[in-house]
């Protein structure tokens, strides 16, 4: 759900700036550790030569971080509105810091400084933070990360400039590199072809960086040979292949710890082998080629919208499990024979309403995530089941309190959640029409989007008049494209001729 300006309070801007506050300071803590964790007996020598050098990176560090905020601030504020969003920021932020400097600095005592520099995993960050965090925040993320390191590599004073440079130019192309390349790898699979994708930019500023030694080369320093730039561009490719071997171990780590719902985990989650939803198609096949249609309904008004497609598209998946308590007595599952024919409206009503708390029962205990429960139980609001209201009102003479005859409710609390309420009805209305055209689709969903907004369905998330119009738009195109006119087909008989050849003749 996106965070509106209005509902930005002071509270969440002051809770927000305390959180930052103190991850900045377990980041001086890491950055301090980091320097002086081989020179902690010698702390009172080192400092009157190293103090300024260590005060400037704490500086710089604090400076970044303010940054980081002002930019979130102003372009993700939905990040700032999550503390989880906020922790992932900062994890991700220290464990790519430690990683990179320790390794780098890890090596020095073994005189292996060049070779551990690049050998860093670069783009772990990158891929961690594009895949929890998503594809606005990583860039910036990147350019800050490459700066730290970058000052706590100067301020370490272990490296050569050329070293350092090279470190710096290094992670940050291939760390944007690597989330260019990682929003066409749809699988966790595919994230391993990212690893070598990484190793262009890597080369490239390991070859310009070498070659310009040609150019302007120095007396007391060799030139590179072949060999040596080869040498160096494999170190360069293990740190590459390290970094997604890192991010494929560590992403379900995080996914856990922070019941993340990344791209891979959605992808998983609506997979036609996952456990719920193939028992969906086994035993409701009626409901689950509904779901699959509102699924491509959803995301195409999600997409539209700019809300996340593919959290709209594994939501829409899951809406309707709750029939699995009792698939017949629903529409799409039946035959000829409607067993609600020998129901009392009142009894009806609450079977086909029960779906809705059924639904959320049944994904919280296959522990799945909190945002399909929530959306299952919300997508029909508290709207009144009208058939059977309308069958008891010609049963009875007297009056019929139609909450009894609504469903139980909370109202969509997130767009998403909207989007799949209207998506839900179309899709079932728009199947029943008989005739399919472009003004029949958009009659059809225009009454849905009214009807809701006349029972206030909308009031409890933050859904404008303009989103809705979208809404309505892309359903009226996707349906009409989906359920478009066929053309009819003559009938042909076909028969053998005395050569032994087919003919055919119209019917």
């Amino acid at each position: 759900m996106k965070i509106k300006n209005a509902q930005w309070s002071k509270q969440k801007v002051a809770g927000s700036i305390i959180l930052f506050l103190v991850y900045f300071v377990m980041l001086a803590l890491i950055g301090f550790l980091l320097l002086t964790y081989d020179k902690l007996t010698n702390l009172s020598s080192v400092f009157p030569e190293k103090g300024p050098e260590y005060l400037y990176a704490l500086c710089a560090l604090f400076l970044l971080t303010v940054i980081t905020y002002v930019y979130l601030f102003f372009e993700d504020r939905e990040v700032l509105a999550s503390a989880k969003k906020i922790s992932v920021l900062f994890i991700v932020l220290a464990l790519q810091i430690f990683v990179s400097f320790a390794m780098g600095k890890a090596g020095m005592s073994d005189g292996l400084s060049i070779k551990t520099v690049y050998m860093r995993p670069v783009a772990l960050g990158a891929l961690l933070t594009y895949a929890l965090l998503g594809r606005k925040t990583a860039p910036f993320m990147v350019v800050v990360t490459s700066l730290i390191i970058y000052v706590l590599d100067n301020a370490a004073g272990v490296h050569t400039s050329g070293e350092i440079y090279a470190s710096l130019l290094i992670s940050f192309t291939a760390g944007i590199v690597a989330i260019f390349a990682c929003f066409l790898a749809k699988t966790r699979f595919r994230i391993i072809l990212v690893g070598f994708i990484i190793i262009i930019p890597i080369t490239f500023v390991i070859v310009l960086l070498e070659v310009t030694q040609f150019v302007s080369p120095v007396e007391s320093v060799p030139l590179p040979t072949a060999e040596y730039i080869f040498v160096k561009i494999g170190y360069g490719l293990f740190g590459a292949i390290l970094s997604v071997v890192l991010f494929l171990t560590l992403l379900p780590i995080f996914e856990w710890m922070f019941n993340c719902l990344t791209i891979y985990r959605l992808r998983e989650l609506t997979g036609h082998d996952a456990k719920l939803l193939k028992k969906l198609r086994e035993e409701a096949p009626g409901t689950f080629n509904h779901s699959v249609s509102v699924a491509q309904l959803a995301e195409s008004c999600a997409s539209a919208l700019g809300e996340n497609a593919d959290l709209a598209r594994a939501a829409a998946y899951y809406h309707d499990v709750g029939k699995l308590h009792q698939p017949e007595y629903f529409t799409e599952n039946q035959g000829d024979y409607n067993l609600h024919d020998e129901l009392t409206p009142e009894l009806s009503a609450d079977i086909i309403r029960s779906h809705a708390q059924d639904g959320y029962e049944l994904i919280r205990s296959h522990h799945l995530p909190q945002f399909f429960a929530d959306v299952a139980v919300q997508h029909h609001g508290t709207l009144p089941i009208r058939y059977f209201y309308a069958k008891a009102l010609k049963m009875t003479d007297g009056e019929l309190n139609i909450e009894d005859f609504s469903y139980a409710g909370p109202k969509p609390q997130t767009r998403i959640a909207a989007i799949i309420m209207i998506a839900d009805a179309a899709e079932a209305t728009v199947r029943a029409l008989p005739v399919r055209n472009q003004d029949t689709v958009e009659e059809a969903v225009r009454k849905i989007i009214e009807e809701r907004m006349e029972f206030e369905q909308f009031s409890e998330c933050a859904i404008t008049m303009s989103d809705l119009a979208t809404i309505r738009r892309t359903l009226v195109d996707t349906l009409t494209g989906v359920y478009h006119h066929r053309v009819s087909y003559p009938g042909l008989r076909y028969k053998r001729n005395k050569d032994g050849k087919t003919e055919g003749e119209n019917e």
